[in-house]
C-alpha cells in the first residue's frame, strides 16, 4: 500500500528545508526486452551438464569459474550466475567445519538437446546443493572490487603490529555502568591503572599472561587479571605520584581521590557490583567483582570534595609537588603539598578531619588573576592540563585557548589561541559561589506543566529544522564548520621540552615552551584524542583509531577511537573507545614487529576455535495492519526452536502524511518510534517466547520502516555490541516511507549488520530502486549504539580515516566492512516482459524457472548493477506480491482494476567473507553461510504481500584471546631473536654528571652538566627531588620527606629538569635557590596570613633519571644538594658575581658564567624588601623557630 503521492510531497517540502542538498542516484538499467527474455528461456530449457558447447557471454546462468591468478571468481565475463555447491575437496582445517564451507573450483557450462543421462539446471542445483540440505545460491556481478570488496582478514593483521591484548574488546552491554575512560602507567612498580565509570582497576604487568581461572567479570573472561578499587563514581583523569606511591583520580562527582599502589596493603573485602551496572555486573563462576572470587578490592586513601557541583575534568601534580585541578566554567584550583602531607599523615579514624583540612586549603587560580571583574581567563571548561617539568611551568588548556602559568609562583604568565595570538582580557561575570552538594528535592508536576511539557516537542522540533537549515546554509556559504572542527583535544610535552596539542580537525601543532607557534602536522583527518611522547617519540591516538608514531608511520590500533595513551615497560598502552586495551611495543614498526607476527602466525591452529550458529531472518511488508498470533507463530514461531539469533525486518508499519511528517521531526531530535512499531516488537517476542528462550538485542524504527533482532538466551556472552543506523530514501532523501533500517551486531566478534529496506515502487521504478540500494549501502553509518542517545562519554568520530587506514578519498562505508551482510525488505522489483494472465498461469503451474527470467533483480544483479557480489538462495516459493487482504491461497492475487502483475517483491540477500566462490571458514575467512530454508508463508492473509523467511547456517571462526596471549608471552620469554630485540630496546645511553654534591649560598646560579657519552643514540634526563630535610635547633637532620611526585621544594628552581641529549653532546643544568622565600596558609582560597622565612640550613637529594627513547628503564645519578644560611640575620648583599660567596662549591660544581639573570635581580631586590618589612613585623620569632616549606 502507498500513501497519498501528493500529501508526502508536502511534508518532503517542509523537511526539506532542514536537508542539505543530495545528488540522485544515476541508473541506465532498462528492463530486458521480451523476446530477449524468450530466446534465453528457450536456451536455459535445452541446457544440459553432458554438452561442452559453451553458452554466449549474455546468457549469465552459469557455473562460475574461478581463475586462482586472480583470486576473484569469473562468472562469464563479469557476470552473475549461480553457485552450486559441490561435495567438499582440497585442503580441510584440523578444526570441524560446516560440510558447505568448501566448494568446487570450477564447472562446465553446456547448451543443447537433452538425453538420457543430461541433467536440467534445476536438477543439479537441487542434487548438488551443498549437502545437508543447503540451497543453491545466485551471486550478483560485481563483487570483489572497491567498496563490494570483502574486508582484509587474517589471523595477524599484516599492516599493524602485533598488539599485545591486555584487555580484549568487550561487549558494550557487560560494560553498563563501567566502561573505562582514563589510563595511567606506573614503570617502576609496572602497573597499569585504569579509571572506569565504576571506580579504579589496576593491572600487574608481571601477570599481564596469566589467566583468571574462574570468577572473571562477563565481558571480561579474556582479560589479563586485574584488581578492583571500592566503587565510586566516574573518573575523568588520573595522575601519578610515584614519590608517595599514590594514584590521584578526578571523578563526576567533583571530589578527589587516591589509591595506594600498594593495593594488597589497601585490600578490604569484596565490594557488590557497581550501581547501574545491570547485567553487566555479573560474573562467570559466582564472582561479583573483577578480581578472583577471593579477592578483596582495595579502598580508598584520601579523598574530598574539589568542587560543590561540578566535575573534576583535568588533574597534574606539578614540578614542585602541588595538585592542581580544572573543571567546567574554567575554574582552577590548586592544592597546595604541606596540607595534602598533613592529611595523609592522619590515621584511618580522622579521615572526615583530614579531608577537611584539605578542602579548605585550596587556591583560586581564576580569582588571583582577576582584577576589578577582568580576566584573561576564558569561562570555558578545562579539559585539559600539562605539567611542563622543563621549565617548571603549567598549561592549562580548554577547547579553543591555552594558558601558562608559573608552577613555583602560581602566576599566570600567558593566555593565547591557538593560533597562538595572545588573548586580551575581557570582563568577568560574576560567578555564584559554589555551594555544597544537596539532595535534589522531587516536586510532583502540575497540570499546566505537563501541558507545556507536550508543546515542548513540536517546538523543539521546529527549532531542529529551523537550526538545520540554517547550517545548510552556512555550509553552503562558508563550505565548512571551521568553529566546530578546529578545537584542542589533546596536549603532551615531549622530552625535548616541546608541547604537542592535537586538534578535532586532525591537525597536531607544535609549540615551544613559551607558546609560541612552531609547526602544524596533518596525518589524518580525523580527531586527535590522546597525545604520549617518550624519548625522542611521540605517539598520536585518533577517533579512526588509528595510532600515529610521528615521524614515522602509524597503523589501525583499533576498531574505534583510541582516547588514551600509557607507557610502561617497552610498550606503549591504547585504551580504545569500547574498553579494550592493546600493547604495542616501543619499537613499532619495526624489525620486532615481523619476527612476532610470524611466530603467532605460526601458531594460528592453538588459537583458533570454531563455532556454529543459526539465524533465521524474516521479512514482511504488513501493509499498516496487524498479524494475529496464528500467523506470527507460523512466520516465526514454528522454527524458531533451532535457531541462535532472529532478526525481523518489517515495512510500511505505519503510513500516513501526518505519521510521516511528525516522524521525520523526531528524527532530528533523535526520538524514534511509534505505538504502532511497538505492538509489532512485543508481539513477535512473545512468538519467540521472549524472556524465556530469546532476549531482545536491539531495534530500530525509521517512520515506516522497522528492524529488530532476539539472540537465545544461551548465546548472551557472545552476542552485543548492537549499533543501530537508519537511511531514508521517500521525497529527496528525506522521508522514511522508502529507505532502510539496519543493525550491526557483534556475534563471536564478528560483525554481522542486517538492514531492513524498502525501495521505490512501480514496474518501471528500476533506476530508482538501484540507485535506494546504492544510497543505502554507501551512506548507513553505525554510530550511534542502539536505543540511545549521544551519551556524555561518547567521542564525535570525524570520519577522515576508517578503521583500515584508507585516506579520505578510499574510505569504505560500515557495511562493506562487516564480515556479514544481509539485506531484506520488499525491494519492489517485478517481473518484467509478461501479462497478468501469463505469470498467474506460470504461478499455477509453478514453473518458477521461467518467471526467475523475467525477475528485474535477477537481471540487476547480473548486469551489476545493484547487489553486487551477494547472494540469494534459489526461489521455490511463488511470488510475494500482489494480494488481496484476507484471500487465502494462490488465488488470492489482486484481481483488481489494476490487476498488478505478481512479483517477487519481498527478498534476502546476503553476503559473508568468501572472497571467492570456493573458501573454507579460517581466520582469514572467518563468517562462511549458506542457506538452509527460503520459504514464503503463503498461509498469512492479513497483508497484500506475504512474508519470508530465511535461514542460515552459519560457520564462524574467532580468536581464543586468552590462548593467544598466553602464546605471545611464550615467544617473549622463548624467541632468542626477541629476546635480543627487547634487550637492545632497554639500552640506557652511558652518561656522566659534573658533580655529586652543590652547596648553595645566597641566590647563586650553579650549573652542573650531563654529558652523553653513547655516539649512536640520544638520551633522555629526568631531574626529580629524592625529598628534603632541615637542620634542627640541636644540630640534627630532620628525616628526608619527598613531595609529590618527586617534587622540587619550593626554594629551589631546576631548569631545564627534563630534556633530550643527542650522541655525543652535553647539557647544561642550571640550579637556583630562592633564600627569602615566604609562604601563603589559604583557607577557602583566601590567603589568611604570612609565615615568615626560613633561614635554616636546607638539604635535598637530586635524582638525575637517565633512558633511552624505546624504554622506561633507567639509570640514575644522585646529587646532593645543600644551602647553607649566613651567620648574620642582615640580608647579604647582592652580588653580581656568584664566586664570590664565602663558601665556594665543590670543585666537581661549575658556577654560572656571566651576571644572574634579570628576572633573578628582580627576585632579589623583591625579596629583600619583604625580608626588611618582616623582621619588623615577626621580631619575636627566632629564626630557627620558623616552619620550613
Amino acid at each position: 500500500m502507498e500513501p497519498d503521492d501528493e500529501a508526502l510531497r508536502e511534508v518532503a517540502a517542509a523537511v526539506a528545508r532542514a536537508q542539505p542538498p543530495q545528488r540522485r542516484g544515476i541508473s541506465y538499467s532498462q528492463p530486458l526486452s521480451r523476446d530477449a527474455a524468450s530466446a534465453r528461456r528457450a536456451a536455459l530449457r535445452n541446457h544440459s551438464l553432458d554438452d561442452d558447447h559453451i553458452l554466449p557471454a549474455s546468457h549469465s546462468l552459469n557455473y562460475v569459474h574461478h581463475d586462482p591468478s586472480t583470486g576473484v571468481p569469473n562468472a562469464g565475463g563479469g557476470v552473475g550466475g549461480y553457485y552450486p555447491p559441490l561435495p567438499p575437496h582440497g585442503h580441510q582445517q584440523q578444526h570441524h567445519h560446516h560440510p558447505s564451507a568448501s566448494y568446487s573450483t570450477g564447472s562446465r557450462r553446456s547448451v543443447g538437446g537433452a538425453s538420457d543421462g543430461s541433467m536440467t539446471l534445476e536438477r543439479a542445483m537441487s542434487e548438488y546443493g551443498g549437502g545437508h540440505g543447503t540451497l543453491p545460491e545466485y551471486v550478483g556481478a560485481g563483487g570483489g572490487k572497491g567498496i563490494f570488496r570483502v574486508p582484509l582478514r587474517a589471523a595477524m593483521h599484516p599492516a599493524r603490529p602485533p598488539p599485545l591484548e591486555v584487555r580484549p574488546h568487550p561487549l558494550r552491554e557487560t560494560q553498563a555502568g563501567s566502561f573505562l575512560r582514563t589510563l595511567a602507567a606506573e614503570p617502576e612498580r609496572r602497573q597499569l591503572w585504569a579509571g572506569a565509570e565504576s571506580g579504579i582497576r589496576v593491572w600487574a604487568l608481571d601477570e599481564v599472561f596469566a589467566g583468571w581461572g574462574a570468577g572473571a567479570r562477563r565481558g571480561d573472561e579474556e582479560s589479563a587479571p586485574f584488581r578492583e578499587g571500592m566503587p565510586a563514581p566516574p573518573a575523568l583523569c588520573v595522575a601519578v605520584d610515584r614519590a608517595n606511591r599514590l594514584l590521584w583520580t578526578g571523578h563526576k562527582d567533583g571530589r578527589i581521590r587516591s589509591w595506594r599502589m600498594d593495593v594488597d596493603a589497601a585490600a578490604t573485602a569484596p565490594a557488590p557490583p557497581p550501581g547501574g551496572a545491570g547485567d553487566g555486573g555479573g560474573s562467570v563462576g559466582g564472582s561479583n567483582h573483577g578480581g578472583p572470587s577471593n579477592a578483596p578490592v582495595f579502598k580508598e586513601a584520601l579523598t574530598w570534595q574539589a568542587y560543590g557541583r561540578t566535575p573534576v575534568l583535568s588533574m597534574v601534580v606539578t614540578s614542585y609537588g602541588e595538585i592542581w585541578s580544572g573543571s567546567e566554567g574554567g575554574v582552577i584550583k590548586a592544592w597546595p603539598y604541606d596540607a595534602i602531607a598533613k592529611s595523609l599523615s592522619l590515621s584511618p579514624g580522622e579521615r572526615h578531619m583530614a579531608a577537611l583540612l584539605v578542602e579548605r586549603a585550596y587556591i583560586d587560580l581564576r580569582n588571583h588573576c582577576t582584577v576589578g571583574n577582568v580576566c584573561s581567563l576564558p569561562a570555558s571548561d578545562v579539559k585539559h592540563m600539562l605539567a611542563d617539568y622543563s621549565r617548571a611551568k603549567v598549561w592549562t588548556v580548554t577547547s579553543m585557548t591555552f594558558a601558562i602559568w608559573d608552577a613555583r609562583t602560581r602566576e599566570l604568565l600567558k593566555v593565547f589561541g591557538m593560533d597562538g595570538q595572545v588573548e586580551s582580557a575581557r570582563l568577568e561575570t560574576p560567578v555564584m559561589p559554589e555551594q555544597p552538594i544537596e539532595e535534589e528535592v522531587k516536586v510532583k508536576p502540575s497540570k499546566k506543566d505537563k501541558s507545556q511539557g507536550s508543546l515542548n516537542f513540536f517546538q523543539k522540533s521546529r527549532n531542529a529544522l529551523i537550526g538545520a537549515a540554517d547550517a545548510v546554509r552556512r555550509v553552503a556559504t562558508k563550505g565548512t564548520f571551521v568553529e566546530d572542527n578546529r578545537r584542542t583535544g589533546a596536549v603532551a610535552q615531549a622530552m625535548d621540552g616541546t608541547i604537542w596539542s592535537g586538534c578535532t580537525n586532525g591537525s597536531i601543532i607544535l609549540w615551544d615552551g613559551n607558546g609560541n607557534r612552531v609547526q602544524e602536522f596533518q596525518h589524518h583527518t580525523s580527531s586527535v584524542q590522546c597525545i604520549k611522547a617518550l624519548g625522542e617519540r611521540v605517539w598520536a591516538g585518533y577517533a579512526s583509531g588509528t595510532v600515529q608514531v610521528m615521524d614515522v608511520e602509524g597503523w589501525t590500533g583499533h576498531s574505534c577511537p583510541v582516547i588514551r595513551m600509557a607507557i610502561g615497560g617497552s610498550y606503549i598502552y591504547t585504551l580504545a573507545h569500547h574498553g579494550g586495551i592493546r600493547g604495542w611495543p616501543l619499537t613499532s614498526p619495526g624489525p620486532l614487529d615481523d619476527i612476532l607476527r610470524t611466530e603467532l602466525t605460526n601458531k594460528e591452529l592453538s588459537y583458533t576455535r570454531m563455532e556454529k550458529i543459526n539465524i533465521m531472518v524474516g521479512s514482511w511488508n504488513v501493509a499498516q495492519g496487524k498479524a494475529s498470533a496464528e500467523s506470527l507463530k507460523s512466520w516465526l514461531g514454528s522454527v524458531s526452536s533451532d535457531v541462535g539469533l532472529v532478526v525481523v525486518g518489517l515495512q510500511e508499519v505505519e503510513m500516513g502524511a501526518g505519521f510521516l511528517a511528525i516522524s521525520a521531526a523526531k528524527e532530528t531530535v533523535g526520538l524514534e518510534g511509534s505505538a504502532n512499531g511497538q505492538w509489532w516488537i512485543d508481539n513477535i517476542g512473545k512468538a519467540l517466547d521472549e524472556g524465556t528462550s530469546f532476549h531482545r538485542v536491539g531495534s530500530r524504527q525509521l517512520a515506516a520502516l522497522l528492524i529488530a533482532a532476539w539472540a537465545r538466551k544461551s548465546l548472551k556472552p557472545y552476542v552485543g555490541d548492537v549499533e543501530a543506523a537508519a537511511v531514508p530514501c521517500g521525497f529527496g532523501r528525506a522521508i522514511g516511507n522508502k529507505g532502510g533500517v539496519g543493525l550491526r551486531i557483534r556475534v563471536y566478534d564478528r560483525k554481522m549488520c542486517f538492514v531492513s529496506n524498502h525501495f521505490a515502487a512501480h514496474l518501471e521504478a528500476v533506476s530508482r530502486r538501484n540507485a535506494d540500494f546504492d544510497h543505502i549501502y554507501r551512506t548507513m553509518s553505525f554510530n550511534k549504539p542502539h536505543g540511545s542517545t549521544a551519551s556524555a562519554t561518547s567521542v564525535q568520530l570525524h570520519r577522515g580515516v576508517n578503521v583500515n587506514g584508507n585516506q579520505v578519498d578510499e574510505v569504505r562505508p560500515d557495511l562493506a566492512e562487516a564480515d556479514m551482510v544481509v539485506f531484506l525488505g520488499d525491494f519492489n522489483y517485478r517481473l518484467y516482459g509478461i501479462t497478468y494472465d501469463e505469470a498467474r498461469d506460470m504461478v499455477s503451474q509453478r514453473s518458477f524457472d521461467w518467471l526467475r527470467e523475467k525477475d528485474q533483480l535477477r537481471a540487476e544483479m547480473k548486469a551489476g548493477k545493484v547487489f553486487q557480489g551477494m547472494r540469494e538462495g534459489l526461489i521455490k516459493f511463488p511470488p510475494t506480491y500482489k494480494f488481496q487482504k484476507h484471500a487465502p491461497g494462490l488465488g488470492g492475487y489482486d484481481s483488481g482494476e489494476k490487476k498488478r502483475i505478481p512479483a517477487w517483491c519481498d527478498r534476502v540477500l546476503y553476503r559473508d567473507s568468501r572472497p571467492i566462490s570456493v573458501a573454507d571458514c579460517s581466520l582469514e575467512c572467518p563468517v562462511v553461510a549458506s542457506i538452509t530454508s527460503y520459504v514464503a508463508c503463503m498461509d498469512v492473509t492479513e497483508s497484500d504481500h506475504k512474508p519470508v523467511r530465511c535461514t542460515f547456517s552459519v560457520d564462524i571462526a574467532r580468536v581464543d584471546e586468552l590462548i593467544r596471549r598466553q602464546e605471545y608471552g611464550e615467544i617473549i620469554e622463548t624467541n632468542e631473536k626477541v629476546r635480543s630485540m627487547l634487550e637492545e630496546s632497554s639500552f640506557v645511553p652511558d652518561t656522566t654528571v659534573s658533580t655529586s654534591e652543590i652547596i648553595l649560598e645566597n641566590q647563586e646560579n650553579i650549573v652542573f652538566r650531563i654529558t652523553n657519552k653513547c655516539e649512536t643514540s640520544k638520551a633522555a634526563f629526568e631531574i626529580t627531588c629524592e625529598g628534603q630535610s632541615s637542620k634542627k635547633e640541636d644540630a640534627t637532620k630532620s628525616e628526608i620527606l619527598p613531595r609529590a611526585s618527586f617534587g622540587f621544594p619550593l626554594w629551589l628552581e631546576v631548569q631545564p629538569a627534563v630534556g633530550l641529549i643527542k650522541p655525543g653532546e652535553t647539557a647544561e643544568i642550571t640550579i637556583h635557590h630562592e633564600d627569602f622565600y615566604t609562604q601563603e596558609e589559604f583557607v577557602d582560597g583566601i590567603p589568611q596570613n604570612w609565615w615568615c622565612e626560613d633561614t635554616r640550613d636546607k638539604e635535598c637529594v637530586l635524582t638525575v633519571n637517565i633512558r633511552g627513547s624505546t624504554s622506561t628503564e633507567t639509570r640514575s645519578h644522585a646529587i646532593s644538594i645543600r644551602h647553607r644560611c649566613p651567620a648574620t640575620s642582615a640580608p647579604p648583599p647582592i652580588i653580581s658575581n656568584p664566586l664570590s660567596s664565602s663558601a665556594a662549591p665543590p670543585i666537581n660544581a661549575l658556577a654560572s658564567e656571566g651576571p644572574p639573570s634579570k628576572r633573578s635581580s628582580k627576585k632579589r631586590e623583591s625579596n629583600h624588601h619583604k625580608r626588611e618589612q618582616q623582621q619588623q613585623d615577626y621580631a619575636q620569632f627566632g629564626s630557627s623557630e620558623c616552619f620550613s616549606t
